[in-house]
């Protein structure tokens, strides 16, 4: 992964690459970053567990054969983050760490996923086999107590480390890996991170990583690798085969379009006053006079849906096919009689058949934001 005194982790001697000498280049990772980080102080065993999350654009060299729309880039971004604990604190922090993967892909209704435990490779690994025992028992324990199904993937783990595979498959029953969960013992070793021991850990040398070139009021920190998206343009590529195009509201780019019956000025006055309000940049009553209007600033709690509108002079019959072509979630048609009444009338897209529901502004604006809101709301 990275060493600090040499070119690769196992010390051998690698082919020439073009630019491997020069002082810049693209970063692979972020791991080698976050540890230099951490080093900058010695933490104390309080200060545990220290996390770092970094979403930054990462690089790798991937052959062009390889190369497959946004499921495989040679530049991708990362939800990246790196957990620096104690020996004692891995299995809380894998759990909570699973529970975030679970929390995240039932929100997006993906699934199901598939977990799998990469174990120790049979060659080219750093590390003594007690410590990957030791690892690879600790996933387990945190697999278990997940509650969901998971198997085993036998010599697959990283050099470094045991790891946990968030396993997605794509409209063609393709896999593709997402979330990663990694233990690593190596890193805080080759970086020489260190944090002041707990006196438990004095007392009981056993209960922490042993090892004979640290001051004996030291320890190692163990670090966890974990992204819960992995590469963010992979995970886009599946979310938009998984929905195609039919997204869910609170996710979705076109949440609703508001259709005038006609081209009549005051109409069209009530129509915009309504995507205002609606959309929450501001608002205003209706006035003839648009351009007397200015959006006052909004705080940045308040809650913004992109409305469209479509005051075209086609028929209302073609402007509702091409809104439904377009899979927005929610059509609003106005025209004089709900003018009048400061109404509007509401129809689910992906319900034709139902009958559009005639609403007030606020009560449609409450049931929108509603709507927004309820696959966030179910986890606080």
């Amino acid at each position: 992964m990275f060493s600090v005194q040499g070119r690769g982790a196992s010390g051998k001697t690698e082919d020439a690459q073009v630019g491997q000498d020069e002082e810049f280049g693209l970063k692979p990772m972020n791991c080698p970053g976050h540890c230099l980080l951490f080093a900058e102080k010695i933490a104390s065993y309080r200060d545990l567990p220290v996390r770092y999350a970094d979403f930054s654009a990462l690089h790798r060299n991937e052959i062009s054969g390889a190369l497959t729309g946004l499921t495989r880039v040679r530049r991708f971004h990362q939800d990246d983050a790196h957990i620096f604990c104690r020996p004692d604190q891995i299995l809380a922090e894998i759990k909570s760490t699973l529970q975030f993967v679970g929390m995240v892909y039932d929100t997006f209704g993906l699934g199901p996923y598939k977990l799998l435990l990469s174990t120790r490779p049979k060659d080219h690994f750093i590390g003594t086999v007690d410590e990957w025992d030791r690892a690879e028992s600790q996933l387990t324990d945190a697999l278990n107590s997940s509650g969901r199904e998971w198997a085993i993937n036998e010599g697959d783990g990283a050099f470094y480390g045991p790891k946990i595979d968030i396993i997605l498959k794509d409209a063609n029953g393709k896999e593709h890996q997402t979330a990663t969960i990694q233990l690593d013992f190596q890193l805080p070793q080759r970086f020489d991170l260190r944090y002041s021991a707990s006196p438990q850990e004095l007392e009981f040398p056993s209960a922490s990583i042993p090892d004979a070139s640290l001051d004996p009021t030291h320890r190692r920190p163990v670090i966890i690798h974990r992204a819960i998206y992995g590469s963010l343009e992979r995970f886009m590529a599946l979310l938009i085969e998984h929905y195609a195009g039919k997204y869910p509201f609170w996710l979705s780019p076109r949440p609703a379009i508001i259709l005038s019956l006609n081209s009549d000025p005051q109409l069209l006055d009530y129509v915009s006053h309504i995507q205002s309000v609606l959309s929450g940049v501001h608002s205003s009553s209706p006035t003839n006079d648009l351009s007397s209007s200015k959006p006052e600033p909004q705080p940045l709690s308040t809650t913004h849906l992109p409305i469209d509108i479509d005051t075209s002079n086609r028929s209302l019959a073609k402007k509702i096919a091409e809104a439904r072509l377009k899979k927005y979630n929610h059509i609003i048609v106005v025209g004089a009689r709900e003018m009048a009444s400061q109404s509007l009338r509401l129809q689910f897209a992906n319900h034709p058949n139902e009958a559009a529901a005639v609403l007030a502004l606020q009560d449609t604006l409450a049931r929108l934001q509603k709507a927004r809101l309820a696959s966030v709301l179910r986890w606080i």
